[in-house]
């Protein structure tokens, strides 16, 4: 989950919407006194920690900069719903298994939520449902997602995507680094269930005689399923709202005209609608209070970004060419592939909002100019 570095905003995320993981560019935000932090302390890998009643935290290992996921057992009458699976390799399945030994007090997995279809959080998804017998409940547009990447279909294949990143400007040398990656998607989730259970917009799905409502959001993903537990006063957000980092918002080439960022953060409104003092359960970074002065801040975020990027452009420029004005380092390449999505995400916002033109020029580059 990447945003635009600045000088006044030093830390943002690159998180990944289909073929990488999340790796870390630095973005900015949060003076801590801002929020309430419940527990600073994570749960160590294989324990659990009990963060609102019948509501427990559990923290996976990423191999990547950005490194852990937060996941979640709600305690589900007779058995435990799982929140979010972790990627598929052996050192999480072996984590899982510690916790199945440990934690779950001899009760059964019932069912497991996933909130999108990225690959930290859909990555075991296979693996989980099997070793349980129990059914995967998800959104239709990330389960739909999730096995087209897997399987590099339509406009989720490498190909297209360089294709894109090609009519935006970036360099053949980065274009064949990008190349020899493949498909890195279904390196990091080996599995997919066949079938699911559908969880749309609104529905309430009932667990330990509470309801949890799905609220959808868009733009860094199809149809992410946040959840809110009204008598709890607790929101597992996944990576719609997160403390201290900035979600990824990046266009793609299954969507290659796509308006993400416009959709991302008219999404963030759906969760002003609930109190300030909800405790926010993400999936990086710790639990936190104070979820109106967060969403506060990466709307502010944006318009800087958004202003800073069409001065930029009073000359015609590409996406590439404005990589160096949303980023204040040197990005690899791994870090490059999000920072494209970033980057065309905020041209196109500025496109449809009338700030900017896009001309292509005599070598088929797309460019885009101030108005």
């Amino acid at each position: 989950m990447i945003l635009a570095e600045s000088p006044d905003q030093p830390q943002s995320i690159l998180k990944s919407m289909s073929q990488l993981a999340p790796t870390p560019v630095q973005s900015k935000q949060q003076p801590d006194h801002l929020f309430d932090y419940p527990q600073r302390t994570p749960p160590a890998a294989g324990a659990t920690f009990e963060i609102a009643p019948g509501v427990h935290w559990l923290r996976m290992p990423l191999p990547f900069a950005l490194d852990h996921i937060n996941l979640w057992l709600l305690e589900d009458g007779d058995g435990w719903s799982i929140v979010d699976c972790g990627i598929g390799n052996d050192v999480t399945r072996d984590l899982w298994e510690q916790v199945f030994a440990t934690r779950l007090g001899g009760k059964p997995v019932k069912r497991v939520i996933v909130t999108h279809y990225h690959p930290d959080h859909a990555g075991l998804a296979g693996w989980l449902t099997k070793k349980f017998a129990v059914p995967l409940v998800m959104a239709q547009g990330e389960y739909m997602m999730a096995h087209l990447v897997h399987e590099g279909l339509a406009g989720t294949s490498n190909e297209a995507l360089l294709s894109l990143f090609r009519r935006n400007g970036l360099d053949e040398d980065r274009i064949s680094q990008l190349a020899t990656r493949g498909n890195h998607y279904a390196r990091m989730v080996p599995d997919l269930p066949g079938s699911f259970i559908r969880i749309m917009d609104g529905e309430v799905l009932a667990i330990n005689g509470r309801g949890w409502r799905m609220i959808a959001g868009y733009g860094h993903a199809p149809e992410h399923a946040a959840l809110y537990c009204e008598s709890l006063g607790v929101l597992i957000s996944g990576d719609m709202v997160l403390p201290r980092i900035s979600t990824n918002v990046g266009v793609w080439g299954i969507n290659p005209e796509g308006n993400p960022l416009k959709q991302f953060l008219e999404s963030l409104g759906h969760y002003l609608d609930l109190p300030q003092d909800t405790l926010v359960l993400p999936s990086h970074g710790l639990p936190f209070r104070s979820m109106h002065a967060r969403i506060a801040q990466l709307q502010e975020h944006h318009r800087l970004r958004l202003a800073e990027l069409q001065e930029a452009c009073i000359e015609a420029r590409s996406a590439a060419q404005v990589l160096t004005t949303l980023f204040r380092r040197e990005l690899d390449i791994h870090q490059t592939f999000f920072a494209m999505g970033e980057a065309m995400a905020h041209l196109h916002y500025l496109l449809v909002e009338g700030r900017v033109t896009r001309e292509k020029d005599a070598g088929g580059v797309l460019r885009y100019r101030s108005v």
